[in-house]
């Protein structure tokens, strides 16, 4: 039997210590390189904070999927609504496949869209939504077709007005089916 002089029942404490220690780090790394499935709505690292319904891994907004090259997704749903943050290079193109913007139709075209009211590299991120905000010139798009109940905000070159930023970050508003 060891002494209690000797430190022998003193051992046991910082073994023990040493072991939680040990084995906390690994845990503490695996915490960290999970963190956004842990910790995001539905182990969704694009889905914001407070999103009440999960949004497919191809987002549509409106029926239509969001560009190939659509990076930096960010999403906010409530009450049946979902807001959608991206951005790419293929904006023309998504435009017209959303229907917000005929073939011929040039992207600045007043019957349209219009100015949304954004100064140059000013910022807004809609409420809810997480992730990068928009930086001005913003150009708005509003379907008007029936049944298709998708507005598009999308950034425009601070340089030269006929073009968007490259790539660009547009986030679109639409109804969850």
């Amino acid at each position: 039997m060891p002494d209690a002089g000797s430190g022998g029942v003193r051992r046991r404490p910082v073994y023990a210590g040493v072991v939680v220690v040990v084995l906390a780090l690994p845990a503490g790394g695996i915490v960290w390189l999970f963190q956004d499935e842990l910790f995001s709505p539905f182990g969704d690292a694009r889905a914001c904070e407070g999103s009440t319904a999960e949004l497919p891994k191809v987002i549509s907004a409106g029926g239509v999927p969001l560009p190939a090259d659509a990076s930096d997704v960010h999403y906010a749903t409530l009450e049946g609504t979902a807001q959608v943050s991206f951005l790419s290079d293929r904006m023309p193109d998504y435009l017209h496949r959303a229907g917000l913007l005929p073939q011929d139709a040039k992207p600045f075209d007043e019957q349209y869209g219009s100015a949304y009211a954004l100064a140059t590299d000013e910022g807004e991120l809609p409420e809810g939504l997480c992730g990068p905000a928009l930086k001005g010139p913003v150009w708005s798009y509003i379907s008007r077709g029936p049944g298709s109940g998708v507005n598009v905000l999308v950034e425009r070159s601070p340089v030269a007005s006929d073009r968007f930023r490259s790539p660009a970050r547009a986030v679109g508003t639409f109804d969850i089916p």
